[in-house]
C-alpha cells in the first residue's frame, strides 16, 4: 500500500490504500474516507493463543475466527480432474472444516498444531459447517514457504504481545486486511502530529471526565496492548458519539421551543367537561397525570411534540382523544392519522360510539356543545368523500379520523392545531410532516405506540422527544396467558389447539387466527405482489405440523401471496420453519387456512376471513359482524393488528408465529383478553428449539410487559439510524454507544450538550465540535431533523 502525506479523517481512502483497496472498502463495508476506516472499530479482541467458540457462528455469515489446525486431508475427486483440500481446525469445543480446491500446495503451510485467522461465509455441507476457499493469516511459527518467498503468516510477527482486532469483514476484504489499512492511516497520521484533526469534545468536558485524546483513543482502540487499553479507548468514543448527538438534538429542541403554536386550552363547561361526565368508568391515575401533561404542552405558545407510550389496553386512544377534545374546545381542530382502513374504521366508530351526542354538532338531536367526527379514506364513495372534504374546510368537523388520504393535496383545514399519529413507526417523517404543513402555524403532534419498536426507543432514551408513559391497566381488565406450540416437534399440541379454541367458542367466546400472508397469488388481476415481480403459481406444501388435514389426508398447499397491503406484514429476519430439503417454506395463508379449518377441526363453526386486499365495504361488514358475535372465528392477516377492539374475543391462535416481530406479536395478543373473561394466545411455530426465533417466541410468552420486550426487540434489531430514516438495523449512526447499556451516559451527555448549546448555539466558539456535527448531520439528515 502506498505512504502518503498525512490525510485529514475527511480525506478520501484512496490517497492512502489505495484506488483497489479504496474500492473494495466503499463497495463492500461503505468506507469511503479516513474517519470512516478509523470509526470501523474492532467487533472483538482475540489474543494470541486463544480459540475462538466456533458453535456461535451462524450461516451465511462472513465470519472470521481465530482457531487451531487439527487435521488436514487431501483427496482426488473421484469422477473429474482435481483435488479437495479439506483442513478441520478446532477451538477445543467444536470444529470447522476449511475446503480447499484444487489447492493442494496450501497442503505445505496448513499444517496440524498451527494456528491462525481464517476468514469466509460460513456454508453447510452434507450436515458440517466449513467455510469454501478462505482467506486466512497464520498467526504462529513458519513465516517463510519452502519456496523462499514470505508464507502467509509473514504479518504474524506484528501481533506479538498484543491483541489482534477482529473487524466486521466482507468476502473481498477479511479482517486482518482491513487491519493493515488502519495501520497505514494511524502510522501517517502519527508522523504529521495528528494535524488536522481536530477534537470534538470541549477540552474542558475531556479534561473534566479524565477521558482520552481523540489520538490517543483511536490507537488504542485499533492497536490496544491490554485490555484496559480497549476500554479506555471505547469510553472515550462513546462520549464522542452520545455528545456528537445530544448536541444534534439539543439544537433542535431549542428550534422547537422557538417555533410559534396556538395556544390550545380547554374551556370549563365545554366539551371536554362534557364528554367526562359521559364516562361510564373512572380515569386511571395514569391516564389523568398524561392528560394534564398534554393539556399543559397544549397550552403553550410552542408545539408540543410528544410520544405517548402505552401498554396494549392501558387507554391511549382514550387519551388521545381527550386531548382532541380540548383542541376542539379551543376552536381548533384534530386530525387522527392511522395506518390502516381497518384501523380508521375502528377508531372512527369508537370515538362516535364514546362521544354520543357530542359527535353530533350541528345534527337534530345532537348535543350544542358537540362537534362534528368525520371519517376520510381513500376507498370512500365521492359524495362521501365530498361532504367530509367540505366539513374539514369549513370547520364543520372538529375531528377527522383517516388515512394516508388526509395528506392528500386536496385535503384542506379550517384550523388545524392537534395531529394524532397512531402506531408512528407506520408512517414516514414524510407523511407526518405533509399533514402537518396543513395548518397556518405548526401544529402540536402527538405519536402513540403500545410497544416501541427500536428506533422509537432509542429517540426516548436519548430524549429526542417528550414521553408520557401509560403502564397502568383499567380496573377490570382481564389477564393474558401466551404458550408457545411447537408444531413440529409436539404435533399433538397444535391438535390440542384446536380443541381449546373450540372449547372457548362453545363458552360464549370468540377467536382470532393469525396468519402471514393472503394465499390469493392467483387473483385476477394478476398483478405484480408489493415490491416484486409475480411469483410462480406453484404451491409447496406446508411442512411438518402445520400440514392441516385437508379431507383426503394431504397436505394443505400454502401458497405464497402478496404482501398485506393494508396494514402491512413485517418479517423482521427471524428464522421460520424450514422444508424437508432445508429451504423455507411459504408462510401459511388466511384463505388456505380459513378453508381447511373450516372444513375440519372447527367445523361447524361460523368462521370468516380479513385481509387488506378485501374491498372496504367487506371489511366493514366483516368486523361488523364480528363485533356483534355473529362471527365465531376470525382468520386474519395484521389487519387486525392494532385498535381493534372486541371485548368477547378471548383466544387469539398465530400461525408461524416465528415470522412476526416481538413488537407485531405482542400486538396481536392485545386483541384478546379485552373484557372480563381471560385471554389466551398460542404462538404457533415450525421453528426448532435453541434457535433464536424460539427464543423470541419464548421471551414473548415469558412476559406482557411491552416496555421489557421492546428491550427485547432492540437488542435484536439495534437501534436504527437515530437520526435518519431507517426504522432499525445496521444503518446506525452509533457505533460504540448501545442504548440499553450506556443510557446513563447518554443522559450525561445530554447535559453536557445542553449547557453547550444554551452558551453557545451557533457553536462559534467550538469550531471541531461544528465539524463533527456536519459530518454526522448530512444533507439528508438535517432535512429529517426539520421535519421530524
Amino acid at each position: 500500500m502506498p505512504a502518503t502525506d498525512a490525510p485529514r479523517l475527511d480525506e478520501p481512502l484512496r490517497a492512502l490504500v489505495g484506488d483497489r483497496t479504496a474500492k473494495v472498502l466503499a463497495d463492500h463495508l461503505d468506507l469511503r474516507t479516513t474517519g470512516d476506516l478509523l470509526r470501523h472499530y474492532p467487533r472483538r479482541y482475540a489474543e494470541r493463543g486463544e480459540l475462538t467458540r466456533l458453535d456461535d457462528l451462524q450461516l451465511d455469515e462472513h465470519a472470521t475466527v481465530v482457531a487451531r489446525i487439527e487435521k488436514v486431508t487431501n483427496r482426488k475427486f473421484r469422477n473429474r480432474r482435481g483435488n479437495l483440500l479439506e483442513v478441520v481446525v478446532t477451538d477445543g469445543y467444536g470444529s470447522l472444516t476449511l475446503t480447499f480446491f484444487n489447492q493442494a500446495w496450501r497442503e505445505k503451510e496448513l499444517r496440524p498444531g498451527r494456528r491462525g485467522m481464517f476468514a469466509g461465509k460460513v456454508g453447510v455441507f452434507r450436515g458440517v459447517r466449513q467455510l469454501a476457499n478462505p482467506d486466512y493469516e497464520l498467526l504462529d511459527g513458519d513465516t517463510t514457504a519452502e519456496d523462499g518467498t514470505p508464507g502467509a503468516s509473514g504479518a504474524a510477527e506484528a501481533f506479538a504481545g498484543r491483541l489482534i482486532p477482529v473487524y466486521p469483514a466482507a468476502a473481498k476484504m477479511p479482517s486482518w486486511k482491513i487491519s493493515q489499512c488502519v495501520d497505514v492511516a494511524l502510522d501517517s497520521l502519527a508522523r504529521e502530529g495528528w494535524n488536522g484533526v481536530g477534537d470534538p469534545l470541549p477540552e474542558s468536558l475531556r479534561a473534566g471526565r479524565g477521558l482520552l485524546t481523540l489520538p490517543e483513543a483511536l490507537e488504542k482502540v485499533h492497536r490496544p496492548r491490554t485490555r484496559a487499553d480497549v476500554e479506555a479507548a471505547r469510553d472515550r468514543l462513546k462520549w464522542d458519539e452520545a455528545f456528537v448527538l445530544q448536541v444534534a438534538l439539543a439544537r433542535r429542541r431549542a428550534a422547537d421551543r422557538a417555533a410559534p403554536a396556538q395556544p390550545r386550552r380547554a374551556v370549563p363547561g365545554g366539551l371536554l367537561d362534557a364528554f367526562d361526565a359521559r364516562l361510564p368508568f373512572t380515569l386511571t391515575d395514569g391516564q389523568r397525570a398524561v392528560g394534564e401533561e398534554i393539556a399543559a404542552d397544549l397550552a403553550r405558545e410552542h408545539p408540543m411534540h410528544r410520544l405517548l407510550q402505552g401498554e396494549v389496553g392501558s387507554g391511549k386512544t382514550l387519551v388521545a382523544l381527550r386531548a382532541m377534545l380540548t383542541v376542539v374546545d379551543a376552536g381548533g381542530q384534530a386530525a387522527l392519522l392511522a395506518p390502516t382502513e381497518v384501523l380508521a374504521q375502528q377508531h372512527h366508530r369508537s370515538i362516535v360510539e364514546m362521544l354520543g351526542p357530542l359527535a353530533e354538532g350541528g345534527l337534530l338531536g345532537g348535543d350544542e356543545r358537540g362537534t362534528k367526527v368525520v371519517l376520510l379514506t381513500g376507498s370512500m364513495g365521492a359524495k362521501a368523500r365530498r361532504q367530509a372534504l367540505l366539513d374539514l374546510v369549513t370547520g364543520e368537523a372538529g375531528i377527522v379520523v383517516g388515512t394516508h388520504a388526509l395528506i392528500e393535496d386536496v385535503v384542506s383545514f379550517h384550523d388545524l392545531g392537534l395531529v394524532v399519529v397512531d402506531e408512528q413507526h407506520r408512517f414516514g417523517v414524510e407523511q407526518r410532516d405533509a399533514l402537518r404543513a396543513k395548518a397556518e402555524r405548526t401544529p402540536h403532534l402527538l405519536v402513540m405506540t403500545a410497544t416501541p419498536i427500536p428506533r422509537t426507543v432509542a429517540m426516548t432514551v436519548f430524549g429526542d422527544l417528550e414521553t408520557s408513559v401509560l403502564d397502568q391497566l383499567p380496573a377490570g381488565r382481564a389477564p393474558i396467558s401466551s404458550h408457545v406450540v411447537p408444531a413440529a416437534e409436539k404435533p399433538h399440541f397444535l391438535t390440542r389447539a384446536w380443541e381449546r379454541l373450540r372449547e372457548e367458542v362453545e363458552a360464549g367466546h370468540q377467536a382470532y387466527v393469525v396468519c402471514p400472508r393472503i394465499g390469493d397469488d392467483e387473483d385476477s388481476a394478476g398483478e405484480a405482489p408489493a415490491g416484486g415481480t409475480r411469483r410462480s403459481r406453484t404451491r409447496r406444501p406446508a411442512a411438518g405440523a402445520f400440514a392441516l388435514d385437508d379431507g383426503d389426508g394431504s397436505a394443505a398447499p400454502t401458497g405464497p401471496a402478496a404482501d398485506e397491503p393494508d396494514g402491512g406484514d413485517e418479517d423482521d429476519g427471524a428464522e421460520g420453519a424450514e422444508g424437508a430439503d432445508g429451504e423455507r417454506r411459504p408462510p401459511l395463508a388466511v384463505l388456505d387456512v380459513a378453508r381447511l379449518l373450516a372444513e375440519g377441526p372447527l367445523a361447524g363453526l361460523r368462521v370468516e376471513v380479513l385481509h387488506g386486499r378485501m374491498a372496504p365495504d367487506a371489511k366493514d361488514e366483516v368486523m361488523r359482524g364480528f363485533a356483534s358475535g355473529e362471527v365465531d372465528v376470525l382468520v386474519a392477516t395484521t389487519v387486525v393488528e392494532v385498535g381493534v377492539n372486541v371485548p368477547n374475543a378471548t383466544v387469539m391462535v398465530i400461525m408461524d408465529a416465528d415470522r412476526f416481530g416481538v413488537s407485531q406479536l405482542h400486538q396481536l395478543r392485545g386483541r384478546v383478553g379485552r373484557g372480563s373473561a381471560p385471554g389466551l394466545c398460542l404462538l404457533v411455530t415450525d421453528a426448532p428449539g435453541g434457535g433464536p426465533a424460539r427464543a423470541r417466541l419464548d421471551a414473548v410468552a415469558a412476559t406482557r410487559d411491552g416496555f421489557e420486550l421492546s428491550r427485547i426487540d432492540l437488542e435484536q434489531r439495534r437501534e436504527g439510524d437515530v437520526l435518519g430514516q431507517a426504522q432499525s438495523g445496521s444503518r446506525s449512526s452509533l457505533r460504540m454507544v448501545t442504548v440499553l447499556e450506556d443510557e446513563e451516559l447518554i443522559a450525561q451527555a445530554r447535559q453536557e450538550a445542553i449547557a453547550v448549546v444554551a452558551a453557545d448555539p451557533e457553536l462559534a466558539d467550538h469550531p471541531d465540535l461544528r465539524t463533527a456535527l456536519d459530518n454526522l448531520v448530512d444533507d439528508e439528515r438535517a432535512e429529517y431533523l426539520e421535519k421530524g
